[in-house]
């Protein structure tokens, strides 16, 4: 069998330095103002006063943590989409396991080669989770809507060419309540130096994402 080298993008791909340290990762809250003191009494009035401050409504949220994402898509997906990978995957490090949580299942069989990534990430609110879906959904321009896959779901397609060698990537973004779930799954021919095409593409991302969603839902409190 004849050697074929990888493009520059996927050999650094097969060996990542994954940073997770991104500003749009970081989830934080400031701390609550404490109440301010009651004023004195006026001279020889007595007045009862609750210590407490009137409490805040706080509302629970429907995912607290990010379920295993290697345990997200089942055996039999992984063998047809990345035929030749390890179906336990291979999870990514994470700065807060709770809130963000990457596997990724990559191989090269033959000539084929074939990537997938699925992502988790919780959420302080529905609304905080509504707005970072906006955001990866403007950035990811010539998709289209999914319809019955979480709240709100959207995928697309691209493809790229590095010394003629063709690499076509499918990104699927779905919001159940205040969780996300992020899929992308590409795929290159070393022999032939074509992509995969559009629609078995597509159809691959799409399904890892319908499984990975199910397995959220699974994590509902």
């Amino acid at each position: 069998m004849r050697s074929f080298p990888l493009p520059v993008a996927l050999t650094a791909r097969l060996s990542p330095v994954i940073v997770l340290a991104a500003a749009g990762w970081a989830l934080s809250s400031g701390p609550t103002d404490a109440p301010q003191e009651a004023a004195d009494e006026p001279t020889g009035k007595t007045t009862t006063q609750s210590s407490s401050a009137p409490s805040r409504t706080q509302v629970a949220k429907t995912y607290a943590a990010a379920p295993a994402p290697c345990d997200s898509v089942v055996e039999k997906t992984v063998k047809s989409l990345v035929p030749g990978a390890k179906t336990a995957g291979k999870e990514i490090p994470s700065t807060d396991s709770d809130l963000r949580r990457t596997c990724s299942w990559n191989a090269l069989k033959g000539y084929e080669y074939r990537w997938l990534d699925v992502s988790f990430e919780v959420l302080e609110s529905d609304e905080a989770a509504e707005r970072s879906y906006q955001g990866r959904v403007e950035d990811r321009s010539g998709g289209g809507a999914v319809s019955g896959l979480g709240d709100a779901a959207y995928s697309v397609v691209n493809l790229t060419t590095e010394d003629k060698q063709q690499t076509r990537e499918g990104a699927v973004v779905a919001r159940a309540s205040n969780a996300l779930v992020i899929v992308t799954y590409n795929g290159s021919d070393f022999e032939s130096k074509k992509a995969p095409s559009t629609d078995e593409i597509n159809k691959g991302a799409i399904k890892a994402a319908k499984e990975a969603v199910a397995a959220l839902e699974k994590n509902r409190n």
